[in-house]
C-alpha cells in the first residue's frame, strides 16, 4: 500500500492505495473535475499548498521509491471538519496512456481559526527504472483546488548495472506498507541440491543507545533477509533472530523451505530496548557471555549447513569474544560470513566482536551501507558456498 504520513496533531490520516484499473487496459473511474485539472497541467493555488516532489532513490529491497511532501497552512483548514482528497497518477515516459492512479482522503478535525504553523502530508510509489510524469491535485470539501506537475528518473549508476531489481522497467507500484509480508514463493533450482544455510540475525538499531529499532533498520535487516530467501540456489533455511542489548534469542526456524517473515515480526513484538533487566546490569559482560554461548551452540550442533552467515549492525562490546573458548568449535568446513549493516562505516571503522569472530574463522565480512553492497555481497556468498561444498564433494569422491 502507498503510505502517506502527516507531522502534525491535529489531523488524522488514512493510507493511500492503488485505484482499481490503473494500468494497462485499465479503467479507472474518477470525477470529470479531477480528470480536467490532471489533464489541464496547470498550477492551481485555490486551495493553497505547496508540493515539494522527492528525487527516487533506490531502497535495500531493491525497488526505486519516490513521492512527495505536501505542506499545508493550518489557517487554511480553520473551522468545522474537513476532508482532503488527494489523487495523483504517474505515467511512464514511453507509456503515457497508461498511468497508475493514486487516492488519499484525509479527514481534518476542528482547527482554531487563528491557528498557526503547517500541516505536513507526505506520499509515496515505487518505481521500475524509467522516466516517469505525475499529475497530481488535492482538494477540500468546498472544492477549492491545489495542483502540481513534476517529472521523475528512476535510473541505476553505471556500477549498479548489472543488478535485478524487484520491479521491471517501466512499471509503477504501490508502495508495501507492511515489512514483513510473505514473501511469494521462489523458483529454486534443480540442476543441483539446494544450499543449506544457517543465518544469525542481530536485530538491533544503527544507534546502540537507542531505545526503539527505527523502521530504516527494521527494512534493510528485513530486505538482507529477503535477498537471501530469493536467492534460487538456497533451498534450506535455519534462521536465528537475536538481540544483543536484551541478550535473547527473539525467533528460530530450523531447517525450513522458506521464512516465516509473518511470524518474524510477530516476534520482533516483544523487543523492549528502552528498559534494562536488573539481572542483565548485575551480571558483568553479559552480552559477550550471551554472544560466546549462542555462536559456540549454533556452530557446535550436528549436521553442519553448508554456510553460516551473521547480520546486522556494529555490535561494538566492552569486551569481545574470548577467541580461547573458540577454538574446537568452528571446526567445520563451511564458510562463514558476516554482512554488517552500516550505513556510516567511516564513523566507525573498527572491527566489531562479531567481525572478531568471523575473522577468526577465516570467513568474509561485507560491509553494508548502500543496496548495491547487500546485492553484491549475496552473488559472492553463493558462489563462494557453491565452490566449497564442490570442493568437499570432490575431496569425498577421490577418498573412495
Amino acid at each position: 500500500m502507498a503510505g502517506g504520513l502527516l507531522l502534525c496533531n491535529a489531523v488524522a490520516l488514512r493510507g493511500q492505495f492503488l485505484m482499481p484499473g490503473s494500468g494497462p487496459g485499465g479503467l479507472v473511474r474518477i470525477h470529470n473535475t479531477d480528470l480536467a485539472v490532471l489533464e489541464a497541467g496547470e498550477l492551481r493555488k485555490d486551495l493553497p499548498c505547496t508540493v515539494n516532489p522527492d528525487k527516487s532513490l533506490l531502497g535495500f529491497d531493491l525497488r526505486f521509491h519516490a513521492g512527495f511532501e505536501v505542506v499545508v497552512p493550518l489557517r487554511e483548514l480553520a473551522g468545522t471538519e474537513n476532508l482532503l482528497t488527494i489523487l495523483f497518477r504517474v505515467s511512464p515516459e514511453h507509456r503515457g496512456d497508461e498511468p497508475v492512479y493514486f487516492l488519499q482522503r484525509v479527514r481534518v478535525p476542528s482547527i482554531e481559526e487563528d491557528a498557526r504553523g503547517d500541516a505536513y502530508l507526505r506520499g509515496y510509489f515505487d518505481l521500475g527504472e524509467g522516466k516517469y510524469h505525475v499529475d497530481w491535485l488535492m482538494r477540500d470539501r468546498s472544492e477549492r483546488v491545489c495542483s502540481s506537475y513534476w517529472e521523475v528518473e528512476a535510473e541505476l549508476s553505471t556500477r549498479e548495472r548489472n543488478m535485478n531489481l524487484v520491479i521491471a522497467p517501466g512499471v509503477v507500484q504501490a508502495s508495501e506498507g507492511e515489512q514483513f509480508r510473505e514473501e511469494p514463493p521462489v523458483e529454486r533450482s534443480d540442476a543441483e541440491a539446494p544450499l543449506n544455510v544457517k543465518v544469525l540475525v542481530n536485530f538491533a538499531p544503527q544507534r546502540a543507545q537507542a531505545a526503539t529499532l527505527q523502521p530504516l533498520d527494521t527494512a534493510a535487516l528485513v530486505s538482507i533477509l529477503r535477498t537471501i530467501a530469493r536467492e534460487p540456489r538456497i533451498g534450506r533455511f535455519t534462521l536465528i533472530a537475536f538481540n544483543l542489548h536484551e541478550q535473547r534469542v527473539v525467533y528460530r526456524q530450523d531447517q525450513a523451505d522458506r521464512i516465516d517473515f509473518p511470524a518474524l515480526g510477530e516476534a520482533l513484538k516483544s523487543l523492549n530496548l528502552g528498559t534494562v533487566d536488573l539481572k542483565r546490569l548485575i551480571q558483568k559482560n553479559g552480552e559477550t557471555v550471551f554472544l560466546t554461548d549462542l555462536i559456540r551452540k549454533e556452530m557446535g550442533e550436528q549436521g553442519a549447513p553448508d554456510a553460516l552467515i551473521f547480520a546486522g549492525p556494529k555490535a561494538m562490546l566492552e569486551e569481545n569474544v574470548s577467541l580461547e573458548q573458540l577454538k574446537g568449535v568452528g571446526d567445520a568446513e563451511y564458510p562463514v560470513f558476516y554482512m554488517n549493516y552500516n550505513l556510516y562505516p567511516q564513523s566507525n571503522p573498527w572491527r566489531d566482536a562479531i567481525g572478531n569472530v568471523v575473522r577468526f574463522f577465516k570467513g568474509q565480512e561485507f560491509t553494508i551501507s548502500r543496496p548495491r553492497d547487500l546485492w553484491y555481497s549475496v552473488s559472492e556468498m553463493v558462489s563462494r558456498i557453491v565452490k566449497v561444498r564442490s570442493g568437499r564433494q570432490s575431496a569425498a569422491a577421490s577418498t573412495q
